[in-house]
């Protein structure tokens, strides 16, 4: 796609939070002419400011070729697509819409399937890499669908994306793969924050620990990029506690459809809810550490002290 395609093509994306902002604004910088939407009027501000457009309602993007989906979880696909004010009734025949939020497999499914029956495409394609890499446009992206939706989509998956992964030629399977990732990274901070728990109570100095680990066959990379979110005592929410609620929620969902049980999956969602309850949902992922402190009196690094809490 020529310079000028991409300036002709006209793309949407809707939810400019972390993910989203930063997607958008690698488009923008791919030289892809972009209209974020976002309930919020600082965020839609902030696109603008950054050299994007900017609509506070996703029927507004009816202009839009394609259209990009980056909402926090099923609920909100669900009224931005065919909500009162939802994009999908006004965009024209065969135009593209990427779905990037992390949903239920089944609930991909019933999407690619009544976006079709309005005469549109859907590429199911959750990422991961967080609003680092969404920024840089070196997210990973998980996704299936059909063939013309990919050939559709190239030019944008490439400006968002490090690597794509092609994994299907229908929904559903793009976010079966992501709810494998979503296990394995809810569980591996909740795990992370357990042991750094239990190195702490007994006497160990965060600090070392953290060394001792990423140099060791324990570390993984949750461990790695978490536990200074802990050191330094900054819960500033990259990725929320209540993300994980929602996300190994969907893993446990999944796993009653299946009947198949997630036991592991289940006792970080547990551990991640119990954070949720003690008021830390919004803070950073890494804040379910402090479920460990209420219950036993650790001494968390000193700006992290919860002062409600032990």
């Amino acid at each position: 796609m020529s310079q000028h395609d991409k300036q002709s093509l006209q793309v949407g994306l809707i939810g400019l939070g972390a993910m989203g902002m930063g997607t958008a604004t690698a488009m923008l910088k791919q030289g892809f002419n972009v209209t974020g939407c976002d309930i919020s009027a600082g965020a839609r501000d902030a696109f603008v400011a950054a050299g994007g457009q900017s609509v506070a309602t996703p029927a507004e993007l009816a202009h839009c070729h394609i259209v990009l989906v980056v909402v926090v979880n099923g609920a909100q696909v669900e009224q931005v697509l065919f909500g009162e004010q939802g994009v999908v009734s006004h965009l024209a025949r065969d135009s593209l819409i990427i779905q990037c939020a992390t949903v239920a497999p089944s609930q991909a499914k019933q999407l690619g399937e009544r976006v079709a029956a309005e005469g549109l495409l859907l590429l199911d394609a959750p990422i991961s890499g967080g609003a680092a890499k969404a920024k840089s446009g070196e997210l990973s992206v998980m996704a299936s669908g059909a063939t013309e939706a990919f050939t559709y989509a190239e030019a944008v998956l490439n400006a968002m994306a490090a690597k794509v992964y092609r994994l299907g030629d229908a929904p559903g399977v793009g976010s079966s793969m992501k709810l494998v990732n979503q296990l394995l990274a809810g569980v591996h901070i909740a795990t992370a924050a357990e042991a750094m728990a239990l190195g702490i109570r007994m006497g160990l100095d965060p600090e070392v620990i953290y060394d001792v680990i990423t140099h060791s066959a324990g570390n993984s990379w949750m461990f790695e990029n978490r536990v200074p979110h802990i050191l330094s005592g900054d819960y500033t929410p990259l990725s929320a506690v209540d993300i994980f609620v929602k996300d190994l929620n969907i893993v446990h969902q999944t796993g009653r459809e299946l009947a198949l049980a997630t036991p592991v999956a289940s006792s970080a969602l547990q551990q991640f809810t119990a954070a949720s309850g003690a008021g830390f949902g919004r803070e950073d992922d890494s804040a379910v550490i402090k479920v460990y402190q209420r219950l036993s009196g650790i001494a968390l690094p000193e700006a992290a002290n919860d002062a409600q809490g032990a």
